[in-house]
Parts: structure tokens; sequence; C-alpha cells
């Protein structure tokens, strides 16, 4: 795993939002990666959250956004070296050191499986969606497939992580919601990030990112992670958090669930 970052990587992350590692994973890692989520997938039997929370994938088939990829939460309670890669210290050293903080905890992975003739993610933000309100949070984005413009590969708009606020649209069928709620927004010159299977890219939990259509008759896997900073603390929404643990939070109180 190559988590060498200069001090050039880190300040046009910091200046943009978002950064690609290329060939992050030697070949014998992605192997173990694809290998490993694909597993933990299958074990879900169609369900995005573990333990058969929410509605299988077949009941909304017909639905724009269920088309837009699969979608498999905490992969890591299914699966012991799913658990194992997230929770590699080098990972989350990675996200902290980007972000310029002491330390982050997971908020949750997530496996995003483009199907083949997928429709595009459009425009959106990540943390308005969680539990926690930052300007800190960050995802790894691994790519298990190379990721190509033409089957789905993600897009930055630079800098605006610095501009947003905690105000978002949702992922539906117009890719340029997100210029409704930032009009200023909509002459930034957006940045592809293709990449290598096996490269990565990290991006802030603010600044706008989507994904094209996959073109392809072939899957499109990544696999990802969303940290947050240590010290986060509980803003009402309940996100990926199961009921019980809602009940036993109230806003203000500390996200340090082990």
């Amino acid at each position: 795993m190559n988590t060498n970052l200069t001090d050039e990587q880190i300040a046009s992350y910091r200046e943009n939002g978002f950064i690609v590692l290329h060939d992050f994973l030697t070949p014998d890692e992605l192997e173990r990666w694809r290998s490993a989520v694909d597993g933990a997938v299958a074990k879900r039997s169609g369900f995005a959250l573990p333990g058969g929370r929410g509605e299988r994938d077949e009941a909304n088939a017909k639905d724009y956004y269920s088309n837009v990829f699969v979608q498999r939460i905490n992969l890591w309670m299914d699966n012991p070296t799913v658990k194992e890669l997230m929770l590699d210290p080098r990972i989350g050293e990675l996200a902290a050191t980007l972000e310029g903080v002491d330390g982050m905890r997971i908020w949750h992975d997530q496996a995003l499986i483009k199907q083949p003739w997928g429709n595009p993610t459009a425009w959106h933000l990540d943390n308005p969606y969680w539990s926690f309100t930052t300007h800190h949070s960050t995802s790894i984005w691994i790519a298990l497939d190379d990721a190509t413009q033409q089957n789905g590969c993600m897009y930055f708009l630079p800098g605006t992580h610095k501009l947003a606020t905690h105000n978002n649209s949702g992922i539906g069928h117009n890719m340029a919601d997100i210029f409704k709620v930032y009009p200023d927004w909509v002459s930034i010159e957006p940045a592809c990030a293709a990449m290598r299977a096996g490269s990565c890219s990290f991006h802030n939990g603010l600044v706008g990112h989507g994904a094209g259509a996959n073109m392809t008759p072939r899957l499109r896997r990544a696999m990802t992670c969303g940290f947050m900073p240590d010290g986060s603390t509980f803003n009402g929404q309940q996100n990926i958090l199961t009921d019980v643990q809602v009940a036993a939070l109230k806003v203000g109180d500390l996200l340090n669930d082990g």
C-alpha cells in the first residue's frame, strides 16, 4: 500500500478538496480487497444495511436511484477481512493528515457498484447526509475496477468545500440540481478522476462531486469509507445509525461508539 504523501499533495487536497493517489494498492492487495468485498456483498442477499435492514434491491428495481448504484453499507459487520482492511491505521492516518486533524473515526464503509448501463450520480455533498456536522470529514474511494469516463468515474468541483454550507441536493434525476442550491458553482470546471483499479481518491465531505453513467455492459466496483474527526457530536440525523443507537443519543452527544 502506497501511503506516502508529499507536502504538495497535502496542499493540493486542502485547496481543491480532493486528491487521486494512483496505484494505491499493490496487485496482490487489490485482489484481496476485491475478494473480501465481493464476498461481503454476496452475503447481504440484496440488503443495503446489515441485519437485513431496509428493503431488498428487488423492491425498488425500477426506481431511478436504485439504478444509480448498488450500495452496501458497513460490510465490516459481515466479513472479518473487510473489517481488517477498513481498520488499517495507515488509511486512518492518511485521512487525518489530509484534513489536518489529530484523529479520525470510521463513520461507515460502503461498497458502491455501478451496474451495467447504470444511471449517472448527480452532483451532491456527503457530510450533510451524516449524523455529525463538520468541515473536516473525508472519504476514501478505492477503485476495484478501472474507473473510466466510459463506465462512470468520479468528478469533483474543485474548491467547493471552502464555499459550501451544509445545504445539499439529493441524488436524483437531475444532474445539475446542486446548482439550484449553489448557483455560483455553475461555471466551475469539473475535474475528472479517472483511475486504474487499485488507485484511490480522498475527498472532503463538503466538496461537490458526482459520477457519470456506466455506458458499458460491465460492473464498475468501488469500495469507500467515510471518516469523521474524533470528537464529532450527534446532530440529530439518524442516517445509518440503528434505532437503538439513536434512542441513546441526544444532540451534542459524542459519537464515540466502538
